[in-house]
């Protein structure tokens, strides 16, 4: 530890400067009381001075509204309780929550990644733990306590330097964050956000859970194929020509018990049933014609809509069918402990929460969104800066900010009422720009110094290289970083020249007259 501390301090240079920078931000929550102040003096101001805006849509003019009149204060105090309980992300998070903690508790998802890498032949490594790091975002603290440290194991064991196995799973567990194959809890939080933010335009839209599904599935094997390529090709020989290994060290996995190894193997079995039956079950309510989840078009929309209490519900069986066979759910107690103790672990989100509530609802009563929204679309619009550049520029922003303000909501709860409604009066869908923001927000986190889990990382790293420090360990991220950034941007082109769907029903493009 004392190597770690010596390192953390000793760093100079811009990335010192960003540290320290970063270090003296107060707390998200905090961040948000600083915004929801300025903008109450703000409305003030600007409402004295009556700025105001037309509408291009509805033709109604927009006027800035003072929120310390005393209408406002009133109606602050009556409706403050419902301004949380009605925050779009705040159900749908807690509920999704609820469903993986049981699956993260019981070890089911640890124990997954754990059989996926150990299960690979050596010549396949790499790719196997970029892809399972990728995959892990479905549980953030699984890739990161349990992924991370096997990977530099299991390189090690192999012969191979054990820091690039680490730097393999860092970059596929922080820098494909946004990515998975499936839909995680990440997706309700910024779509909820989103729906907020669009709402300020139209009081109907919604962003549904799966509105970036398509993209961030592709982004999979994009993010598994370049840091497989960059870990091989630069990253390991450049760690064995700069930071060898201690001599004569031995570091070796703990190897489970026989009764350990036999109940993990039975969880596994009891997992695998359950996401059968779990398969089948939706497959018949999906599927056929006139099935429940289809509406009366014979569109799957029901399916879609409902896809948080899908993920609930297919997490929570299959967590407790491997708890069940592994022996760790013994009975009903069990399974609400995990549960519980998954809310309790949500406490920082639910503060955080109700200041992003209160910041958006207040930033709608005070029409400054939509008075933004209006004359930056038309200054944007006056300059020539639509379409792919502004999105690419929101990919570039978001990741310059994402050094320094790590949490993924609480960035997007800021940005978002200002960019949704801009760029939705500039033709471009919410969809498009919480895409764009997601892939921004992404790629610069294995080179972030105050994500949460840096410190861990670098202390891994000097189990095997004691020397290892804080400029090293950037030093090898940074290429993982930039060609994730770079592989991404190109995707992202590609698909908006392509006009694709972002996701079931999302498009890039608002529909013509809207």
């Amino acid at each position: 530890m004392a190597v770690s501390d010596a390192g953390a301090k000793s760093g100079g240079g811009i990335l010192g400067a960003i540290e320290r920078v970063g270090n003296r931000l107060p707390d998200p929550a905090t961040l948000f009381l600083i915004a929801i102040i300025i903008l109450v003096v703000l409305s003030a101001i600007l409402s004295a001075m009556g700025v105001s805006a037309i509408h291009p849509g509805t033709g109604k003019e927009l006027v800035a509204t003072n929120l310390l009149s005393a209408d406002n204060i009133r109606r602050f105090l009556i409706e403050l309780p419902t301004i949380f309980a009605s925050f779009p992300p705040l159900a749908v998070v807690l509920l999704c929550v609820m469903g993986v903690g049981v699956a993260e508790k019981t070890g089911l998802i640890g124990v997954s990644l754990g059989a996926l890498v150990r299960a690979v032949p050596k010549s396949m490594l790499t790719l196997i733990v970029v892809f399972a790091g990728v995959q892990s975002s479905m549980a953030t603290d699984a890739g990161y306590v349990v992924l991370i440290p096997l990977a530099g194991m299991l390189f090690h064991s192999s012969g191979r330097h054990p820091i690039a196995g680490i730097a393999a799973a860092f970059a596929g567990v922080s820098g494909g964050f946004s990515s998975n194959l499936l839909v995680t809890s990440l997706d309700p939080l910024l779509g909820g956000i989103s729906t907020a933010a669009a709402r300020l335009v139209d009081p109907s839209y919604e962003v549904l859970a799966t509105a970036n599904w398509y993209l961030m599935a592709a982004f999979v094997p994009l993010f598994t194929i370049i840091g497989t390529l960059v870990t091989e090709r630069l990253i390991e020989p450049r760690l064995v020509r700069t930071a060898p290994v201690a001599s004569g060290l031995t570091i070796t996995m703990d190897e489970p018990s026989a009764e350990q190894r036999a109940n993990e193997k039975r969880g596994l079995r009891y997992a695998g049933l359950a996401i059968l039956a779990i398969v089948g079950l939706f497959g018949v309510a999906v599927v056929p014609e006139g099935a429940i989840l289809r509406d009366a078009n014979g569109t799957i929309e029901p399916f879609l809509r409902g896809i948080v209490a899908v993920l609930f519900i297919s997490f929570l069986l299959i967590g407790i069918a491997y708890g069940v066979g592994a022996r760790i759910i013994r009975n009903d107690r069990d399974v609400v402990k995990m549960m519980s103790q998954s809310m309790s672990d949500m406490g920082g989100y639910i503060v955080l929460a109700f200041c992003c509530a209160v910041f958006i609802a207040l930033f709608g009563w005070s029409n400054l969104g939509g008075i933004l929204a209006v004359n930056g679309a038309a200054f944007l619009k006056d300059a020539g800066f639509t379409g792919l550049p502004l999105l690419i520029a929101i990919i570039l922003v978001s990741a310059l900010i994402n050094i320094l303000v790590g949490s993924a909501s609480a960035k997007w709860a800021i940005l978002g009422p200002v960019m949704v409604p801009m760029l939705m009066l500039l033709g471009i869908t919410p969809e498009a720009t919480q895409a764009a923001y997601r892939v921004g927000d992404s790629f610069t986190n294995p080179i972030t110094p105050l994500l949460p889990y840096f410190p861990l990382i670098l202390i891994m790293c000097q189990r095997y290289v004691p020397s290892f420090g804080i400029g090293s360990l950037l030093a090898t991220m940074l290429p993982l970083a930039m060609w994730m950034g770079i592989g991404a941007v190109l995707l992202f082109s590609g698909w908006y020249m392509l006009e694709l769907p972002l996701g079931p029903g999302a498009v890039i493009h608002m529909p013509t007259g809207s």
